[in-house]
């Protein structure tokens, strides 16, 4: 891997993927059995619809970077078997191993994410799982799917077929996930070390739209995601910084606890958090959904 290998974590932008794959042989064989772990880089196509779970795999199957794989966030990134654990629990540590290595990517291997949503949330789902399972070399393509046909970049129809590799040899990190019996213990602490990243309206109560109950942990501030973007690309990262120092006040980063409706945007906040300079937050990957499973803990509404 080259010098650019340093800035491509959290971020990197169209060009200097184009530039790589450019570069890298191996992954601009879009349909070859012979590509194998020597592969530089590893694409992978995120792309999904909360509203429609099948979008996805059909708008990757209509156009996507050449040599991408396709991750769905429902069956790949997610466990839906548990129980107790929100719309989106974490997948199984061994079976998404497996998974990553059915795409190809192996220790060495440079991945990159994207999606088409505002802000790349199910890119940076994926981008957080990798880094559970110790791997670094992993970036989000800032703008995602927009941004590289913005650039006028090919886009491919042919499914990607990488040689299948081992199970990745790492497991999730369980002590980066919060839990529902952490953020219980912790309700009574200054705001600022839990932050909830649904739009004002939900965490508000005022509207909920996916889960039972609305409203919110009660101790929790309100980041909605969508404020670390601007035209689908993340900010720059000294105005990101200085916002979200103000949310999380005299709190270390480290002891900061992440959460959404589902553990999927809230891992694009840890994605703004990394490019910030903030390091070291962990996400409650049971989120809201996850909380309100259980009737006794406690919901709050309003600001």
């Amino acid at each position: 891997m080259n010098h650019l290998e340093a800035r491509w974590n959290p971020l990197v932008d169209a060009a200097s993927l184009a530039a790589m794959l450019d570069a890298d042989a191996d992954a601009l064989r879009v349909v070859d059995v012979r590509a194998t772990a020597s592969t530089a880089v590893r694409v992978v196509d995120a792309r999904f619809s909360l509203a429609d779970a099948q979008a996805g795999a059909a708008q990757y199957a209509a156009g996507h970077i050449p040599g991408a794989v396709y991750a769905d966030l429902d069956q790949d990134l997610s466990d839906k078997r548990k129980v107790g654990h929100g719309r989106h629990p974490l997948p199984d540590s061994a079976t998404f191993a497996a998974t990553v290595g059915h795409w190809g990517i192996g220790p060495d291997t440079q991945v990159v994410v994207y999606d088409a949503a505002e802000g790349s949330m199910a890119a940076a789902r994926l981008w957080w799982l990798l880094r559970l399972m110790g791997h670094t070399r992993v970036a989000v393509l800032d703008g995602g799917f927009a941004a590289w046909q913005q650039a006028g970049l090919p886009v491919s129809t042919e499914l990607a077929r990488p040689a299948a590799l081992p199970p990745y040899p790492g497991q999730l990190e369980g002590r980066q996930v919060a839990t529902a019996d952490e953020v219980s213990m912790r309700l009574k602490h200054a705001p600022g070390w839990l932050v909830d990243a649904r739009a004002n309206e939900r965490f508000r109560g005022e509207v909920e739209p996916l889960d039972p109950v609305a409203g919110h942990v009660p101790g929790a501030v309100n980041r909605p995601f969508a404020l670390n973007v601007v035209d689908g690309r993340m900010r720059p990262a000294d105005e990101l910084r200085a916002e979200l120092q103000q949310v999380i006040g005299a709190h270390d980063p480290a002891q900061v606890v992440l959460m959404c409706g589902s553990g999927v945007t809230a891992c694009h906040l840890l994605l703004a958090m990394e490019s910030a300079g903030l390091h070291g937050a962990r996400v409650y990957a049971d989120s809201w959904s996850g909380w309100i499973s259980d009737p006794g803990r406690p919901v709050a509404s309003g600001a």
